[in-house]
C-alpha cells in the first residue's frame, strides 16, 4: 500500500498568501515564502503553489514567487495557474516545480494535455479541476461541473467525463476541488472524492473543506483519496502539519514519517 500523502495549498495572489471562501472574498493572510518554510520544516509532504489571479488576468505565473519557494523547499513542488503552453510548463519546471498543474487552459484545449505530458511526462503533470454540484442533467449527468477562471465561468462539462478524458490524455494525477466546500472548513465533498477516485487509476488529490483532522481521516479512507490538502486549518496556525500526520499515523492511516 502506498503511503498517504499531506499538502499545503499556497494560493497567492499578488504575491500575498491569499484565502477564500467558495472562491470569494479573498483576502490575504501572509508571506508565501515564510510559509513554504514552515510547512517544509515541520514534515509536509507537498507543496502545491496556485497563482490564483493568472488565468483571470490573461497573464503567466509570477516565476520570481516559484523560485522564491523552491529554493526554501526539498520535496515535491506543485504549481499552477495561467498554465497554457508546453513554454510555460517548461519554464515552471526550470524555475524548480516538479509538477505543473492545469486547469483552465486545459478545459478550453485538452490537447495542453497531452503535450505537456509529452514534453515534461505524464507523472509532472496535474490537472486541477474545480467544481460544484449542480442538479443532474442529460449534460452533466454526476451533478457536478467544471468551472473555470477561478471558479468565474461554469463550462456546462460534466466533472467526472472530464476526469476521464484527462487520464486518457495523459494526466498523472488529479485534484478534485469542490466549489463548494472550499474554505467552509466543514469536511471535504466526499462523494465527489469518491467518485473521480474510483473512476480513474492515477492518484487523487481531495481539496477544498478542511478543519478538523478528522476530514482529512475522512476522506482518505471513505473518500479514497491518496492525498489530502489543506489550507487554512494550517494557514492560521490551527495545526501544525506534523501533529495532521501524527493524527493520521495513529489512526492506521499509512503516512510518510520522518520523526
Amino acid at each position: 500500500m502506498l503511503s498517504k500523502r499531506l499538502i499545503a495549498c499556497l494560493d497567492v495572489r499578488d504575491g500575498k498568501l491569499a484565502k477564500s471562501v467558495k472562491f470569494v472574498d479573498t483576502r490575504d493572510i501572509g508571506d508565501p515564502v515564510a510559509k513554504a518554510r514552515e510547512y517544509y520544516a515541520d514534515g509536509l509532504d507537498e507543496l502545491v503553489f496556485y497563482d490564483i489571479t493568472a488565468s483571470s488576468d490573461k497573464r503567466r505565473i509570477l516565476l520570481e514567487f516559484v523560485e522564491a519557494v523552491a529554493r526554501e523547499v526539498f520535496i515535491p513542488l506543485s504549481v499552477g495557474g495561467g498554465v497554457r503552453s508546453v513554454e510555460d510548463a517548461t519554464d515552471l519546471r526550470l524555475a524548480g516545480a516538479e509538477k505543473i498543474n492545469v486547469n483552465s487552459a486545459a478545459v478550453q484545449r485538452p490537447d495542453l494535455i497531452s503535450e505537456c505530458a509529452t514534453a515534461i511526462g505524464s507523472q509532472n503533470v496535474v490537472l486541477s479541476m474545480d467544481i460544484r454540484a449542480v442538479e443532474a442533467s442529460k449534460e452533466i449527468p454526476s451533478g457536478y461541473e467544471i468551472v473555470i477562471n477561478g471558479g468565474r465561468t461554469p463550462m456546462g462539462i460534466d466533472a467526472l467525463e472530464w476526469t476521464k478524458r484527462g487520464e486518457a490524455l495523459g494526466a498523472g494525477e488529479m485534484v478534485v476541488n469542490s466549489i463548494d466546500a472550499d474554505g467552509t472548513r466543514e469536511g471535504y465533498e466526499l462523494k465527489l472524492t469518491r467518485m473521480i477516485a474510483d473512476a480513474v487509476r492515477v492518484p487523487v488529490i481531495a481539496s477544498g473543506g478542511a478543519g478538523l483532522p478528522e476530514h482529512l481521516y475522512d476522506v482518505l479512507s471513505e473518500g479514497h483519496a491518496d492525498a489530502a490538502l489543506v489550507a487554512s486549518m494550517v494557514h492560521f496556525g490551527e495545526y501544525r502539519c506534523s501533529e495532521l500526520k501524527q493524527y493520521l499515523h495513529d489512526r492506521g492511516v499509512k503516512m510518510r514519517m520522518s520523526w
